[in-house]
């Protein structure tokens, strides 16, 4: 089976998620419930929102703040997963919670594993 990272995008505000407590009260049984899905066929391997606060390191130094896209689009969580095809986890992707947000997005992206020779 290949892994597959997905990551989640959503819109921000300034300082902050779009998103209000009352939402993620809202959206967190529907997580819990897409995320068990996955978990249940076992095929779920790590996932985790992530708070808003990031540092940036690049060759000219270190910067406060997460990278957002020019639309205030940023990843807001991922998840590894193990699927025998792309199609499959696509499936599971069109179902996912972020996407009832304006400007959201579930990305896929296979992962190589490293030799263990």
């Amino acid at each position: 089976m290949t892994e597959y990272l997905l990551l989640f995008r959503n819109a921000s505000a300034e300082n902050g998620y779009l998103a209000t407590s009352e939402d993620m009260a809202e959206d967190m049984p529907k997580w819990q419930s897409w995320i068990g899905n996955i978990a249940m066929q076992g095929k779920l391997v790590h996932t985790a929102p992530m708070r808003y606060e990031a540092s940036i390191v690049s060759n000219s130094g270190v910067s406060v703040g997460p990278h957002k896209e020019a639309d205030s689009v940023l990843v807001v969580g991922f998840l590894v997963c193990k699927s025998d095809s792309l199609e499959e986890v696509q499936e599971w992707s069109k179902t996912c919670p972020v996407l009832k947000y304006p400007n959201s997005s579930v990305e896929i992206r296979p992962l190589i594993p490293f030799p263990t020779n």
